[in-house]
């Protein structure tokens, strides 16, 4: 495990640990992270048991940077949810499969970016998840939105076709302004959307709002 001098770190910056079994692959997202001039790495770490204070159930970070699949091949969810408890996870991996980003936001990621993305997605993925916003890559935006605008498990009339559409962008980490430029409608039209698909559906914040998106399966 590699960690940096977090006294030489900029007292603003974002402070990044990143989590990967690929050497390789781990000091070239810490490359791509530290290119960034708001954004630090303070550890690298090949698994989540080398992250440092994890005992005392604290992560010296703002944000762990977690490749999804551990070296036996399978996801790490359980880490994931067990670090999201004490800090923002954002989940990397290679596949763009809607139903694998599903499981890690089930699971507790605060986001989710492909390895296809491109430098600056990293650095915007780690700033909203640092803020407490949801981010999903874009490579899997298109694909989620498909997803959830053939969802089952929310009665059709629940849910107005516009109020469907804007709740799938939402899901892929669009703004409201974003979502509403898409839609061609207004930035308070799509407020309006979200305060009634709250209301009908009990839900709180963005987060909450993704997962009512991404948990329903197309039919």
């Amino acid at each position: 495990m590699d960690t940096t001098d977090t006294a030489t770190l900029p007292a603003d910056a974002l402070r990044v640990a990143v989590v990967d079994d690929h050497p390789v692959a781990r000091r070239g997202i810490a490359a791509i992270v530290d290119s960034f001039p708001d954004l630090r790495v303070c550890a690298l770490a090949a698994s989540v048991d080398e992250l440092p204070r994890l005992a005392d159930s604290r992560v010296d970070a703002d944000v762990i940077l977690l490749d999804l699949y551990r070296a036996d091949g399978h996801p790490a969810l359980a880490a994931i949810t067990e670090l999201s408890a004490r800090c923002p996870v954002l989940v990397l991996s290679a596949s763009r499969s809607p139903a694998v980003a599903l499981a890690a936001v089930r699971a507790g990621a605060a986001g989710f970016v492909t390895k296809a993305a491109e430098e600056k997605a990293y650095a915007t993925a780690i700033r909203a998840v640092a803020a407490g916003t949801f981010y999903l890559s874009a490579q899997l935006a298109d694909l989620i939105q498909a997803a959830t605008m053939r969802a089952a498990s929310v009665p059709q009339d629940t849910l107005s076709p516009r109020e469907q559409e804007a709740l799938g962008l939402i899901a892929c980490g669009f703004t409201h302004q974003q979502t509403a430029t898409r839609m061609g409608v207004s930035k308070g039209t799509v407020d309006t959307y979200i305060a009634r698909i709250r209301t009908k559906l009990q839900l709180g914040n963005k987060a909450e709002l993704a997962l009512a998106a991404l948990r329903q399966p197309a039919v």
